[in-house]
């Protein structure tokens, strides 16, 4: 059993434990017991806890809007761009192709042949040789690595958040749970309320953990899928450009 399978059935463990003994009491209690009630039960450790996982769910949600906009510009900016440099290096324009890639300032595509062709620029004035499409690919591959390492920003961050979310809301379970068990201890055959502060420091805490890591996990595995495509667009425009290079040479060793 996973670590967010447990935290969840510990979390509707408890639930049903409070379903029932409210219905034992005559359903004052449960008709009582809502959020503002649990948060005032609270006690200082689950406050704690539940600021973080707000600070958590905050950061979270400020990775998931920025990488959004930044692979939604990237992707739409390179549908723009690539069927103009096409066009441009067909007809052997290679300033018109830098020129088009300058403006294209957020797309991926744009940055990795704009590399290659100001490399390629820098030698088109001698022959082409061997040791120039190799420097072109190089300089390709510096590209690619530097564009797949912005796409990569903040994916971390979201990582880390999923994955150690769930224990910060056990470690406040734990602690809600403790709570509920030392009320039961001081006020032997009182009802539930005697438990209501641990009791609700471990529904909260669990809740907001689960609610924090799972989103977290999800938007990490898509924006990484995202990534990943966007690695296979970038190797594959580096290859038709090395193509391209390879062509230019050919034309020239020609008598």
């Amino acid at each position: 059993m996973t670590l967010m399978s447990m935290i969840a059935f510990k979390f509707f463990g408890l639930v049903i434990f409070l379903q029932e003994a409210g219905a034992e009491e005559g359903g004052d209690f449960a008709s009582e017991f809502d959020l503002i009630q649990m948060l005032r039960n609270t006690g200082i450790i689950g406050k704690i806890v539940i600021a973080i996982l707000l600070l958590m769910s905050v950061f979270s949600i400020a990775i998931m809007v920025e990488r959004f906009l930044t692979y939604s510009a990237a992707k739409k900016q390179s549908r723009e761009f690539a069927p103009r440099v096409a066009q441009a290096l067909k007809n052997d324009r290679i300033e018109e192709a830098i020129n088009i890639s300058d403006k294209h300032k957020r797309s991926h595509l744009a940055m990795v042949v704009n590399a290659g062709l100001q490399e390629f620029r820098a030698q088109e004035a001698n022959e082409l040789t061997s040791d120039d499409i190799d420097a072109s690919k190089r300089a390709l591959q510096r590209a690619i690595a530097i564009k797949t390492n912005e796409f990569k920003r903040g994916l971390s961050g979201l990582a880390t958040i999923g994955s150690t979310a769930p224990f910060v809301g056990l470690f406040g379970t734990v602690f809600g749970i403790i709570n509920a068990f030392q009320g039961m201890k001081a006020a032997e055959g009182a009802g539930i309320g005697a438990v209501a502060g641990g009791i609700a420091e471990a529904l909260l805490t669990t809740a907001l953990s689960l609610a924090v890591a799972v989103p977290a996990v999800w938007l990490f595995n898509y924006f990484t899928g995202k990534v990943d495509g966007f690695v296979v667009e970038m190797d594959n425009s580096a290859s038709e450009l090395i193509d391209y290079f390879l062509r230019n040479r050919t034309r020239q060793l020609k008598p």
